[in-house]
């Protein structure tokens, strides 16, 4: 999926987990592993179109907590193993 979004929004993305993966592997430091930096991040990258319930949206931000957890911890392999030389 990800090689099927627009270019600009894959740098983007790039540029973004990049920094999020550099600063998950310094959690030792910082205490901010994949899952602490997912429950911060996660609530402005993704939302539901329309307002629902708080039950519905905790669902939801769960979800994609998961989701960006799995995009940092992974980002290597989904964008390229050269992301750190982003920086």
């Amino acid at each position: 999926l990800v090689n099927q979004l627009p270019e600009a929004n894959l740098i983007l993305l790039r540029h973004l987990f990049g920094v999020l993966h550099h600063i998950e592997q310094n959690s030792g430091v910082n205490q901010m592993n994949a899952f602490n930096l997912a429950l911060c991040i996660a609530p402005n990258m993704l939302w539901l179109p329309s307002p629902t319930g708080p039950e519905e949206e905790s669902r939801s931000t769960k979800k994609v907590a998961l989701l960006v957890q799995f995009l940092i911890e992974n980002s290597e392999e989904i964008f390229g193993g050269d992301i750190a030389s982003l920086f």
